[in-house]
């Protein structure tokens, strides 16, 4: 077991563009949570840090552009709302990325402490060139 001082974060940037969602949430998840690491434990937030750039030209395959829904509540009775893909593309597209890689992660705190090692951006510029992400191919 490693101590939290002895973890390294490494930089990583993912070109989204022309990827298929899925298949680029599970890889981007699997680094956030350290998997491809010899020092993975699963109770440890030992992962790396991604920086995803072109969210917005992310592929989808099928009918999902048009029939793929996300739902949030407000607590409310009849409080449902419903935003399809194409909507959500539009308006937040980096948001497609995060609930893709959201589902793929731990349902507890540490999830949530690893989606924060994670940047979306929706076009091509991004201001952490400081921490000299390498590219990571997928």
């Amino acid at each position: 077991f490693l101590k939290k001082e002895e973890v390294k974060k490494n930089w990583y940037l993912v070109n989204a563009e022309g990827k298929t969602l899925g298949r680029l949430a599970s890889l981007v998840a699997s680094y956030l949570k350290g998997k491809h690491k010899s020092t993975f434990t699963p109770n440890q937030d030992c992962g790396d840090c991604i920086v995803i750039v072109n969210a917005s030209k992310v592929c989808v395959t099928g009918k999902k552009e048009q029939q793929k829904k996300y739902y949030r509540h407000s607590g409310y009775p009849g409080g449902l709302y419903v935003t399809p893909l194409d909507e959500l593309r539009a308006k937040h597209p980096d948001r497609i990325i995060k609930f893709a890689i959201k589902g793929m992660l731990p349902k507890n705190k540490l999830g949530s402490k690893m989606l924060t090692n994670v940047r979306i951006f929706a076009n091509s510029e991004h201001n952490l060139h400081a921490q000299k992400p390498s590219k990571l191919d997928i």
